[in-house]
Formats: structure tokens, C-alpha cells, sequence
């Protein structure tokens, strides 16, 4: 096993940060501004970790702040419906509005994401919104880079880090890094550095590290720095080329799946959280990895982030058309 955790615990994984609403482009192959149909879904990488986590069957909550609008309620009752725990879910009485996030799909390589994050609910998740006794019930706290980027959720994500590190949680940090949010450069390499100290396991892409070091880094690098503090996981994504794991007794590559790209988002979010759920398990690390990388190959199919998490059966199938490692 390549962590252990602790047993006997209501959820499996407990996430926090960012919840919102995607409003994907139905028209494909234009640019945003000839876009005139979009699609609804729930969004924000830790709430799709989450949603992606209970697909596989681990028992999820979401720690977030939403708007006391019908956007809030249409992310809460989403996330009750696909049987993601939200008692821990603040609803905002003051007036701030649930993120939106615009998507563009011009191609298959050429996507992007519009936010609107200006004054945004979940950046107003307060360290006085974190529940000790919730925290204690579960065996994984993710925490999202996205979290970090405004007071009073930069001191909430602190917090409910140092809640979990007393009662033994997992401690995840998925560095999750939109530039749209952060004043300058500096705000993301100080707070993503002092988190990731914190973090058990630490998952990003090759240029999210880059953002947390202040320049090109090389993995391994990367990897060794953080294994002074408490990280004994670290991962490292490169997109087609792959991703890597590292641990302090060696690192471990896994190729990515050929897919039949309709967008590029959501594949991260679809990554980690088949990552985790790999080891939760009890699963190799290798076999983690490769269903991660079949998770993420399954998701740029489809048309959503959320609502196209693959079950189960869809990544052994996968696993199994490409001749990954056995289960293990």
C-alpha cells in the first residue's frame, strides 16, 4: 500500500474550495464570442473531484460556500442528487454570487475557460464556516490551489489543513492554479509552497509547479524539495506525454490512453479523483496512476466535467483494452 489511512471513518474523501456553475459551449468548432447555446452543468475541480470520487463509490462530501440564488441551489441539489454529502456546505447570506465559468470548445486542441470570479461565494468560506467534528470523519482532505488565492478562503483552507493533521486526516493538495484570481505571481509561489509543505500527496501539471517555484523546474527537483517536508507522494502531470509519481523510494511513469478529444478541461479533475480513489483501494501505485490516465482519457470525450465522470466499469474497461498493469 502506498499510504495508509485511517479506518472506520464516515467518508472516504472530504474536498475544499471551489463550486460552481460551467456553462460549456454547445456550439462546437466556433469561437466564444459566435457561441449562442450553452449547456448547465456543476463545476469547480474540487467539486468534480468529489462528484468523480462518489462515481467510483467512495463516500464524498464537499466543504464549500455557495449563493443563496438558484445557481447555489442548483449546485447543492446536484451534488445531493449523485449522493455527494453537503451538510458542510455554507450558503452565503451577504450577497456574493457563485462563480460562472464560460467554456469555449474551438476544437479539439483549442479550448478555453472564461471565469467570472469577481467577489465569488466560495472565496468568502471562512475559517469560523470549518467544522472540527466533520473533518475528524474523514479519511482524505483535498484542498484546492484555487482556494488560496483570497482571504478569508486562504485562511479556511489553512485551517481545516491543520484539522486535518491533528486528527489524522490525508492531507491532499492539488495545486488546481487559474491565473485569474491572484494579484501577482509571488501570492501563488508563497501559499502553494507553504500548502504543499503540509500535503501528504501533491498533485499538479508540470507548469502548475512552475507557477509554485517560480520558474522551470525539473520533476525529480520538484519531488525532492517537497520530500524534506511532509509529502511522501508526489505527482506530476505532462499532459499526452504522460504522468509521473514520485515517492521517497523511487517514482513510477504511466503513459496517457489515446482518447477521442471533444475538449480539453476536466481531464485533471477526472485524474485525481480516480487517483485517489486507486489508492483508497489499496491498489498499486501504477494501477492508481493508470486509472487516473483512463479517467482523464474518458472525460475529453465528453461534453461535460461533472456529469461525465467514468463509473468503474468504464476505466477497467479501458484499463483492460490497453493491456495496463493487473490489478494490484
Amino acid at each position: 500500500m502506498v499510504l495508509s489511512f485511517a479506518s472506520d471513518r464516515p467518508f472516504d474523501l472530504v474536498t475544499l474550495g471551489r463550486a460552481c456553475v460551467d456553462l460549456n459551449a454547445f456550439d462546437y468548432n466556433r469561437p466564444l464570442e459566435e457561441t449562442k447555446t450553452f449547456v448547465k452543468y456543476v463545476g469547480g475541480s474540487p467539486t468534480n473531484i468529489a462528484i468523480g470520487a462518489r462515481r467510483l463509490g467512495l463516500r464524498t462530501g464537499i466543504i464549500a460556500k455557495v449563493s443563496d440564488d438558484a445557481m447555489g441551489r442548483f449546485v447543492v441539489s446536484f451534488l445531493q442528487q449523485v449522493g455527494v454529502d453537503t451538510s458542510a456546505i455554507v450558503i452565503d447570506r451577504e450577497g456574493h454570487k457563485t462563480g460562472l465559468a464560460f467554456t469555449e470548445i474551438k476544437s479539439p486542441t483549442e479550448c478555453s475557460i472564461l471565469l467570472y470570479r469577481d467577489d465569488v461565494a466560495d472565496l468568502y468560506l471562512s475559517p469560523e464556516d470549518i467544522t472540527e467534528d466533520y473533518l475528524r470523519k474523514t479519511k482524505v482532505l483535498l484542498i484546492s490551489g484555487t482556494a488560496l488565492a483570497k482571504s478569508p478562503s486562504r485562511e479556511a483552507a489553512f485551517y481545516a489543513a491543520e484539522l486535518a493533521r491533528r486528527h489524522g486526516v490525508r492531507l491532499v493538495f492539488e495545486l488546481d492554479y487559474r491565473p485569474y484570481t491572484w494579484k501577482s505571481l509571488y501570492e501563488p509561489m508563497v501559499y502553494y509552497t507553504l500548502m504543499a509543505r503540509l500535503a501528504d500527496v501533491v498533485i499538479g501539471t508540470r507548469e502548475e509547479y512552475d507557477i509554485m517555484e517560480g520558474g522551470p523546474g525539473q520533476d525529480e527537483a520538484t519531488a525532492s524539495q517537497l520530500f524534506v517536508h511532509a509529502p511522501s507522494l508526489v505527482v506530476v502531470k505532462h499532459g499526452v506525454d504522460g504522468s509521473i509519481a514520485y515517492t521517497r523510494e523511487g517514482a513510477v511513469k504511466v503513459q496517457a490512453f489515446p482518447a477521442k478529444v471533444l475538449k480539453t478541461f476536466g481531464a485533471g479533475d477526472a485524474y485525481a479523483s480516480s487517483f485517489l480513489y486507486g489508492l483508497l483501494a489499496g491498489h498499486t501505485l501504477k494501477r492508481a496512476l493508470a486509472m487516473a490516465s483512463a479517467a482523464a482519457a474518458i472525460v475529453v470525450s465528453r461534453h461535460s466535467s461533472s456529469e461525465a465522470m467514468p463509473a468503474l466499469e468504464e476505466i477497467e474497461s479501458l484499463l483492460s483494452e490497453h493491456c495496463e498493469p493487473s490489478r494490484g
